[in-house]
Order: C-alpha cells, then sequence, then structure tokens
C-alpha cells in the first residue's frame, strides 16, 4: 500500500473542478461568440464558436471537458487514481496539442475545434499535468520511479 499524496489527490481535483468550470462555460451563450466566417468547418456545429472569444468550442469538446473534469474530480480520492488522471491528462492533451497543430486534424475530423488559442492551452494544461504525473510529486507518491 502507497503513502497517500496530498499533492497528486489535490492537484486532480483542483483540475477537474477547473476543467469542470470551463465545461460549463462553454455552454453559456453570452461566452461563446460565433465563429469566424474563415473559421474552420466543423461536423458538430452545434454551440460552435470562441469561448470569451478566444478558444474554439463545440458541443462535443464541452463534454470532454465535462468528462475530464468528472474523471478528476473521482479520481481525487485516492493517491494511484490521481497519478493515472495526471498521466492520462498528460497523454491526451499532449496528442491534442500535436493534432491541433496539424491542418488535416485541427478539427478532430469534425469533432470538436482544437487549433489556434486552444493548442497553447493543450499544451500548457499537458505540462502542468506532466509535472504532477512523471515529476516530484510522482515520486513521493511511487518512490520507486526515482532511478
Amino acid at each position: 500500500m502507497h503513502a497517500r499524496d496530498l499533492k497528486l489527490d489535490k492537484f486532480a481535483l483542483y483540475y477537474g473542478i477547473l476543467f469542470v468550470v470551463v465545461g460549463i462555460l462553454g455552454f453559456i451563450p453570452g461566452l461563446v461568440t460565433a465563429p469566424p466566417i474563415n473559421a474552420p468547418k466543423v461536423a458538430i456545429d452545434t454551440g460552435y464558436g470562441w469561448l470569451m472569444g478566444l478558444f474554439a468550442v463545440n458541443v462535443a469538446h464541452n463534454l470532454v471537458h465535462l468528462a475530464i473534469g468528472a474523471w478528476g474530480i473521482m479520481s481525487a480520492k485516492d493517491s494511484h487514481q490521481s497519478l493515472i488522471f495526471a498521466r492520462g491528462v498528460t497523454i491526451i492533451y499532449g496528442l491534442l496539442t500535436i493534432l491541433g497543430m496539424i491542418p488535416a486534424t485541427s478539427t478532430l475530423f469534425g469533432l470538436a475545434p482544437i487549433f489556434g488559442h486552444d493548442v497553447w492551452l493543450h499544451a500548457l494544461s499537458a505540462l502542468v499535468a506532466a509535472y504532477f504525473g512523471y515529476g516530484p510529486p510522482a515520486h513521493v507518491y511511487h518512490p520507486t520511479l526515482q532511478h
């Protein structure tokens, strides 16, 4: 049995809450502006627009934020689950960062917009999660990772 690492648990809880809040904000019409005429087309255009005028979102994008947020909140009860959450977010958002930079995949094949300002935000999300999933907090929780 591993010692409980409150840093990992707090990360999962706070990140989870942040993702839920962002997911909810994406559903508030007053916070989402219409996409410009030259915006990439998406197959799922419900709720398609720019959250706070900066971040491209649609209903699928918002639902993913809510799901990841719920995962984080549920993971916060257990350090091992928090570690898995941190590593999962690192991988998922690292991939989304790369896909968002490639024009052919910047809308996840029409499912969700992940281009523009979303790219740097996804990269930042992955880096913060990597710190907790692979950096010092992970080593405190799981000492065998230090080689």
